[in-house]
């Protein structure tokens, strides 16, 4: 696939430089241990994505911020065609080389770069997917255009993240212990926040289901490999939350937790 060659190519920021090296780092040294979670390994919304690709059989498809593979690996099961593999992190690309080889899944292909910036020409791909990538974007309005801009014409989006709360309150607590959790997270959208934002970028409103994701506290933050002195602030964020909030993350003796995740599925509008 060709790269677009546009010459009017925009300023890096310092700030996107820094938040690209550091998704970079945090998840090129966990990139193994994304392959083997649960979490991210198995889900209905998996199985759901691969019958997706079954029945539509996409030929090109773009897994934008596709970590250790697992979406790319459904769609590929499903039988869609032709699968780019994207991601910021070029050892969870190897991670994802590798993997694909071992399951025989010879039409994935790996890219690297990030959300804000495709390296692919317009009207490139049937289906632009992501699942749980979104919040480590530094701008998703650019990223969203970005998507529209390499979609055809009535290209399918789907996007799979977890979602803030429309209660401030909420909001705040989610992203605070997100963020402690992991350095390199931007934010969680609240639904309202993801429709506004598919309208500006030229697509439908959106298709949404939900469901809850419980999680173990002590994989949690394994997975990530998150400081101790980080995990001792969770623990006393934890402990000090007010009752609306434990209620709303149904949190257990041992600090497991349940958070909220959605499926957006839309179109391509213009």
């Amino acid at each position: 696939m060709s790269e677009n060659n546009s010459d009017e190519k925009p300023q890096r920021t310092q700030a996107s430089s820094d938040q690209h090296a550091l998704v970079d780092r945090q998840f090129g040294a966990t990139a193994s241990a994304y392959l083997t979670s649960s979490v991210h390994a198995m889900g209905a919304d998996l199985d759901e994505l691969a019958a997706l690709a079954s029945a539509h059989r996409p030929s090109e498809v773009l897994d934008l911020g596709c970590g250790a593979g697992h979406l790319s690996f459904a769609l590929a099961r499903g039988g869609a065609g032709h699968i780019v593999a994207y991601d910021l992190s070029e050892r969870m690309l190897g991670v994802v080389a590798a993997e694909s080889q071992i399951r025989g899944y010879a039409n994935i292909e790996t890219r690297a770069g990030s959300a804000e910036r495709l390296p692919f020409p317009d009207a490139a791909f049937d289906w632009v997917v992501t699942r749980f990538s979104a919040h480590h974007w530094l701008d998703l309005r650019a990223a969203l255009a970005e998507a529209a801009r390499v979609l055809k014409q009535h290209g399918r989006l789907i996007v799979i993240d977890v979602i803030a709360p429309e209660a401030p309150l909420l909001d705040t607590v989610l992203q605070t212990i997100e963020f402690l959790r992991d350095q390199s997270h931007v934010r969680n959208y609240r639904v309202s926040e993801w429709q506004a934002m598919f309208a500006t970028a030229g697509f439908d409103a959106a298709m949404v289901r939900g469901w809850k994701l419980a999680l173990e506290f002590d994989s949690w933050v394994r997975r990530i490999a998150t400081p101790p002195e980080r995990v001792l602030a969770l623990k006393a964020v934890f402990a000090a939350l007010p009752s609306e909030a434990r209620d709303y993350l149904q949190i257990d003796r041992e600090l497991g937790f349940a958070i909220e995740c959605r499926r957006f599925e839309t179109r391509k509008n213009r």
